[in-house]
């Protein structure tokens, strides 16, 4: 966590209301290491909190008004108890509305608050700035309002914040990631358990987040719709297979293969990726057990390929950069990382490596697209916490 973060967190809720907050908390964004739109489909994620992210401070008001300020932006948003509806023009209030109804639900919310909240995720990159702003305010206004919760509980609030508030129909790994990230290790998540585990990493790895700076607003893209189709795949094995299918985590590769003639050939190329991405996840958490980073690695450029030509929801920033990769020596594997469609590359580094191959893929990047790409070096980090 970056100190500077947290100290002008709480100057800026002192300066906007003249006393110090009665609550702290942080939650870091989060990337997705390998397992692809396949939280929605009750499969299987690697993932990890990074050392970026995101604090909130709050205190009660004095009366049922709710006072909020994005300090990044400079702007602020007011509303009145106990109606929590949707901001029309300041979307970013929305990740804490959402998630303060779904605190309503739980407990008594009837004061208001005075909240601040300010980070260091880049926007628009695939870290997931709304999970972090999310999951901070939800630690923060639960112990404000002494409404006991489980990570997996506050997850859940934060994902139908997304669904109800922001119009975006997320799964849980964002929330997940940065309540249950650990340093130097990865997030393994069971969307349909919702059994997670630490899989170590070792300090020896790390990684790139190469951020191409093509904004994508989930709402605004074809996520949805992406969604829709793993939808119709899986309601189409469910008609042909002898056995149960809930979602396209029920079908292997090869009944995929046996059947994806009599699909609709759109909605076969969706099932693929997921299906493939499944079996890649669980492969690359064998081979992190036997310490087997190359291995790893070539199971990302496969992911990433994956979702170049099934999934379609790469670019050709994104591509550039991953297939720059391919031709570095010490980039072990890249793909996009999150819903995609913009954003960033993740690539996997040993940290004695990241500077070199670093400066290497911000040169192929500016020899095509005339700039640099924004890339910081992510380590696998703590998840989020209360802080006072």
């Amino acid at each position: 966590m970056n100190q500077d973060i947290l100290n002008k967190v709480r100057a800026v809720f002192e300066d906007h209301f003249g006393r110090s907050p009665a609550v702290l908390a942080y939650a870091p964004g989060r990337v997705e290491v390998l397992g692809n739109h396949t939280d929605y489909n009750e499969g299987f994620v690697l993932s990890a909190a990074i050392n970026y992210g995101t604090c909130f401070a709050g205190a009660f008001s004095a009366d049922d008004t709710c006072h909020l300020v994005a300090g990044d932006l400079d702007e602020e948003c007011r509303f009145k108890l106990p109606q929590i509806t949707p901001a029309r023009h300041m979307s970013w209030a929305n990740y804490v509305k959402g998630v303060l109804a779904g605190l309503q639900k739980r407990g008594a919310v009837t004061t208001g608050f005075e909240g601040v909240f300010l980070g260091d995720v880049p926007l628009g990159a695939g870290l997931s700035s709304s999970a972090a702003l999310e999951m901070c305010s939800g630690l923060a206004l639960s112990s404000l309002y002494g409404v006991a919760l489980s990570p997996i509980e506050l997850a859940k609030i934060g994902q139908t914040a997304e669904h109800e508030y922001a119009g975006v129909k997320c799964g849980l790994l964002d929330q997940i990631s940065s309540l249950y990230g650990k340093p130097d290790a990865l997030v393994m998540s069971d969307f349909r358990s919702l059994a997670v585990e630490s899989v170590p990493l070792g300090e020896e790895a790390c990684f790139l987040v190469c951020n191409t700076e093509v904004k994508h607003a989930l709402v605004e893209s074809e996520y949805n719709e992406r969604r829709e189709r793993c939808e119709q795949a899986a309601r189409f094995f469910a008609s042909v297979l002898p056995h149960p299918v809930q979602a396209l985590r029920d079908v292997t590769w090869d009944e995929w293969q046996a059947w994806q003639e009599r699909m609709d050939p759109v909605v076969a190329r969706r099932a693929a990726h997921v299906v493939g991405e499944n079996t890649r996840v669980l492969r690359g958490k064998e081979l992190l057990a036997r310490h087997d980073l190359d291995a790893f690695g070539r199971l990302m450029f496969e992911s990433h390929e994956s979702s170049r030509v099934q999934f379609e929801n790469s670019c050709p920033e994104l591509d550039l950069l991953v297939n720059a990769a391919h031709a570095i020596p010490g980039a072990l594997g890249a793909r996009l990382s999150g819903g995609g469609f913009g954003g960033s590359v993740v690539v996997l580094v040993r940290a004695s490596n990241a500077k070199r191959v670093s400066g290497e893929l911000a040169e192929a990047y500016a020899a095509t697209f005339g700039h640099r790409c924004k890339n910081m070096v992510i380590r696998p980090s703590a998840g989020a916490r209360l802080l006072e």
